[in-house]
């Protein structure tokens, strides 16, 4: 009995500690390939990554503004370098914020959020909205899915000031329920994981899981104490379970 309580409150330090995520073991991106990047900021510090799902809404995960004001919100959308002031780049405040109304601070269910732009974006080359997949979608377990961001490039190094792109696995269903145990929702979370080498840690929670040219996913959770752990699957929140949610939102 002692053992199995330690094992549940071992897994809930582990989920609780890995609410933010980088890129490890992955590659510098091609400036503004990937153009439905947003870097989420408080007080112009990033602290998430996120995709434009219209021109005024951006989809994120809900824990990166937790205890956070709207006031100290706000995005950045056509940056490569976001500690360089590019002519790209559009920065603009976030009017408010829509947490699904389901989710809980520290409990990972549910963790995705919307965020309204006080002010539309302007579309070119580097800034474009990302389709979103269809309601209740599947992707297959095996296929090579991707994740960018500007979060940490190693376990204990410092975040990373360009975007950075990782490939990585989809892991089965049943895998990650077998290590989360009841924190992983097979209907509306997904999986990665990592060979050893790659995987997202430390930085960029909120960022998308792109599979061919959609997203699946929204980064949510890993393993804090080490991020290439391969016990350890990475878990998304699955994107297209949120649909009906998403569209009653954004209208």
């Amino acid at each position: 009995m002692f053992f199995s309580i330690s094992l549940l409150v071992l897994s809930v330090l582990h989920l609780c500690g890995a609410m933010e995520s980088g890129i490890i073991g992955g590659n510098e991106a091609k400036a503004h390939s990937r153009p439905y990047m947003v870097s989420v900021q408080i007080n112009k510090r990033h602290v998430c990554g996120g995709m434009l799902i219209r021109n005024d809404y951006v989809l994120t995960a809900a824990h990166c503004v937790d205890n956070t004001g709207k006031d100290q919100l706000e995005v950045v959308l056509g940056a490569h370098n976001i500690n360089q002031k590019e002519p790209q780049q559009q920065r603009i405040q976030v009017q408010k914020y829509i947490k699904h109304p389901c989710y809980k601070q520290e409990e990972r269910p549910n963790d995705i959020m919307i965020l309204k732009l006080k002010s539309k974006a302007k579309l070119n080359n580097a800034v474009k909205v990302t389709a979103l997949p269809k309601k209740n979608e599947n992707i297959p377990a095996l296929q090579n899915c991707s994740i960018a961001g500007w979060g940490r490039t190693e376990q204990n190094s410092a975040e990373s000031s360009v975007l950075r792109e990782v490939t990585l696995k989809v892991q089965f269903n049943f895998e990650c329920r077998k290590i989360w145990d009841d924190k992983f929702y097979t209907d509306s979370m997904i999986c990665t994981v990592s060979d050893g080498k790659k995987a997202f840690c430390q930085g960029d929670s909120g960022s998308p899981l792109m599979c061919g040219n959609k997203p699946q996913g929204i980064a949510a959770y890993t393993f804090r104490e080490n991020c290439l752990n391969r016990k350890y699957p990475e878990v998304y929140m699955k994107i297209s379970y949120f649909l009906p949610w998403i569209e009653q939102v954004i209208g």
